[in-house]
């Protein structure tokens, strides 16, 4: 299921300890996060989804000794892709409308 906000399990790559901590290591259409296990799975926004938490973020994951390039290439179908479907509408239908008015 498309969460457009929220981190799902699907997104998951990996569980890491930094400084101590358990994080979890996401993917989403920008790319590589760090984000904690409280947001994954719940119908909530991942604050760490926002731009201003993703700053440092390929420095948090370097140093905890990650390949951010070759996880971020390997995990692409993780990405998930918002679809909308449009309406189909007869060109001729839609002209006659428009004239009416």
């Amino acid at each position: 299921m498309f969460n457009r906000f929220g981190t799902t399990q699907d997104m998951m790559i990996q569980t890491v300890q930094e400084n101590g901590t358990e994080v979890v290591l996401a993917i989403d259409s920008r790319g590589l996060y760090l984000t904690t296990a409280q947001f994954v799975g719940r119908p909530i926004a991942d604050r760490n989804r926002y731009s201003a938490a993703r700053q440092g973020a390929e420095q948090r994951i370097a140093a905890l000794g990650l390949d951010a390039p070759g996880l971020l290439a390997a995990n692409q179908h993780r990405i998930q892709v918002e679809t909308v479907s449009a309406k189909k509408v007869n060109p001729l239908k839609a002209s006659k409308r428009g004239a009416k008015g």
